[in-house]
Formats: C-alpha cells, sequence, structure tokens
C-alpha cells in the first residue's frame, strides 16, 4: 500500500516538473523581475512599464502575424511547400527560395522537414535555399519586422531571405557538381520525424477552412498556441531591451558596430549566431542596439545570420548532415549575412 502511495507521489512530483518545465521561460521572466526589484526597484518598475507599452504597440502586427500563421495551417496551404521541389533543379532553387519566404519555419522547427526532404531523395540543392531562406522570413515575421524596425527593414530583410536562399542554392549545387559535396545526411538518418508529414502526406487545401469542424478547432488552437509563444518571448525581449537602454553605454555599442564598414557587419554577423534567441524576440534586441549607436548595416547581419543558424539549430544540424554540408550551411549564411548586411548599409 505505502509502495503504492509513494508512486502516486512520485508521478505526482513529475507532473509538477513537467508543468514547470513548460512554463520555464514564463518563470525565468518573473524570476528575473523580481531579482531586478531587489537589486534596482526603480528599473524593475520601467522595465515591467516598458515591456507593458511595446506590447501594446506591437499588438496590432501580433495579431495578424497570429492570424496569417493559423490560417495557413488550417487550410492546408503550408503544403504547398511541397510543389516547390519538383521540375529541373537550377528552376527549383528560385522556387525553393521563395516558398522558403513564405513558409512558416525557424531555424529549428526546419530541421525535420529537411531532413526528411533529403532522405526522400530531393536535391540537396534546392532544399539548401529552401534551409536557408525559411527561417528569415514568413508573412507574420514581415508584419513584426515593419512594426518594430521599419517598412524598408521589412521589406529588405524579405528580399534578403530569397537572396540567401539563391546563393544557397546555387552555391550547393556548383559544390555538387565539382564532386565537393556527395551524400548530405549522416548514417541512420531515415524519415526525418515529424516535421516530414508537410511533405510525405500533404493535406487537400481548403480556403474557406471554417466549414469543417476540425480545421476550425485547428485554427483556434494554433491561434492560442502562437499568441502564448510570441507573447512570451516578445515580452522577454522587450525586458532585455529595456536592460540594454538602461544599462549599456550607448558610446560602446556605437565603438564596436557603430558603421556600415567590413568590421562591424562581419562582427554583428560572427556575434549573431550565439547571441540569437528567435526571430520574434530578436526584432526589439536590434531594434535597442541600433536606438544606442548600432548601425542598420550592421542590425541587418545580426538578424541574417542568426536567424539562419542560432546555436541549437547548428547543433542539430550537425547531427544531421555531414561535415562538408554543415560548412556549407554556415559559409553561405554567413557570405550572405555580410553581403546583405553591407548592401542595406549602402542603402539606407
Amino acid at each position: 500500500m505505502s509502495v503504492f502511495g509513494m508512486n502516486i507521489k512520485v508521478q505526482t512530483f513529475d507532473e509538477g516538473l513537467y508543468r514547470l518545465a513548460k512554463w520555464k521561460v514564463e518563470l525565468a521572466l518573473v524570476l528575473a523581475l523580481v531579482l531586478l526589484a531587489w537589486m534596482d526597484s526603480s528599473q524593475a518598475a520601467e522595465s515591467l512599464n516598458f515591456i507593458i507599452d511595446q506590447l501594446i504597440g506591437l499588438s496590432p502586427y501580433l495579431l495578424v502575424s497570429i492570424g496569417l500563421t493559423a490560417y495557413a495551417k488550417a487550410t492546408g496551404a503550408d503544403n504547398l511547400i511541397a510543389r516547390a521541389f519538383k521540375g529541373k533543379e537550377p528552376v527549383i532553387i528560385i522556387f525553393a527560395s521563395l516558398m522558403g519566404g513564405l513558409s512558416p519555419f525557424c531555424s529549428c522547427g526546419v530541421i525535420p522537414l529537411i531532413a526528411a526532404l533529403l532522405s526522400m531523395g530531393v536535391p540537396l540543392a534546392p532544399v539548401m535555399a529552401f534551409w536557408l531562406s525559411s527561417p528569415l522570413m514568413d508573412p507574420s515575421m514581415f508584419f513584426l519586422t515593419a512594426g518594430t524596425l521599419g517598412m524598408k527593414f521589412a521589406l529588405f530583410k524579405t528580399f534578403s531571405a530569397v537572396a540567401v536562399g539563391i546563393l544557397g542554392g546555387y552555391g550547393t549545387y556548383f559544390l555538387i557538381g565539382n564532386g565537393l559535396i556527395i551524400n548530405p545526411l549522416r548514417e541512420g538518418i531515415g524519415s526525418g520525424g515529424c516535421g516530414g508529414s508537410v511533405i510525405r502526406n500533404p493535406k487537400q487545401i481548403i480556403w474557406k477552412f471554417w466549414t469543417e469542424e476540425e480545421r476550425k478547432n485547428h485554427f483556434f488552437k494554433s491561434s492560442v498556441e502562437n499568441l502564448i509563444f510570441l507573447g512570451k518571448w516578445m515580452a522577454i525581449a522587450f525586458f532585455l531591451e529595456s536592460l540594454m537602454l538602461a544599462y549599456l553605454p550607448a558610446e560602446m555599442v556605437a565603438h564596436l558596430v557603430g558603421d556600415d564598414g567590413w568590421g562591424a557587419v562581419m562582427l554583428a554577423s560572427v556575434v549573431g549566431i550565439p547571441a540569437y534567441l528567435n526571430g520574434y524576440a530578436a526584432l526589439p534586441l536590434v531594434a535597442g542596439l541600433i536606438e544606442q549607436g548600432m548601425a542598420p548595416g550592421a542590425g541587418m547581419a545580426f538578424l541574417l545570420a542568426g536567424g539562419v543558424s542560432c546555436i541549437p539549430a547548428a547543433i542539430a544540424v550537425w547531427a544531421l548532415a555531414r561535415p562538408p554540408v554543415f560548412a556549407a550551411y554556415l559559409g553561405f549564411a554567413f557570405i550572405g549575412a555580410c553581403v546583405l548586411g553591407l548592401s542595406f548599409g549602402y542603402i539606407i
């Protein structure tokens, strides 16, 4: 009897730990605010007000982005991705890059889909094009970028997403043609996980999704999940931005990345990968850095390099792909971020 009771207690304890792990981001924000209040109560109040004000100001863009993403999933429009990989390889690269700019994947979320595509024999060059462009932009990201950094920034980042994809796609096509890349996947990589279902079992597209109860439920469920996901990460990002504005000397930022030359852009590209949280959280951070003196070109380079591959994504890619593919993935991301960051700085 006691053993049975102990099992119930252990199970209850495990469920409690699971709930804590599920809300770890929210708990981290609360604990950070409590710690800041203990150290600097006035700044804690300012940070909290800053978070609330920024979230209210961004709410129209946030709601539009959530609605677009939920609509794409409910209608099955995200299955259009599969059609980008049919046809002649040099042509597919362009379509794959364009489709990547419309797909709602982050640098980590796209990896199961990439594994599925490669394991099913889809050529690496168009997959690389999609792989690089997908995390950089999607309709929801466009609206949030416009709301946070301005329409010029959003338009150029959209162009950059497609450009990086095309660069990586044709660059990979060249490497394969010269025998530098043969088999992209490591031994034992199979179906590609849950992300592969988009390609393996594409669902019928129904634009009037509200006519089916299941799709309607999926729309509301996806909306709530995205609202929680985006809300918590944007709150974290605005909290960090408030701390940067309060404690990070503007002179230091201006000195390190305050011009649009090669040095500042390359530094922003290198720092972008380890310092990156996710595509949505990075927007307020870059806005804060630009306000502190960061050059727009360096800010663009930071978003592009970090958007393609943060540290968790790089680790996952290393486990998935052979070293030449891993090197190409990081190399094209870095080159694209530098070139496009410099270009944006010149245009602006």
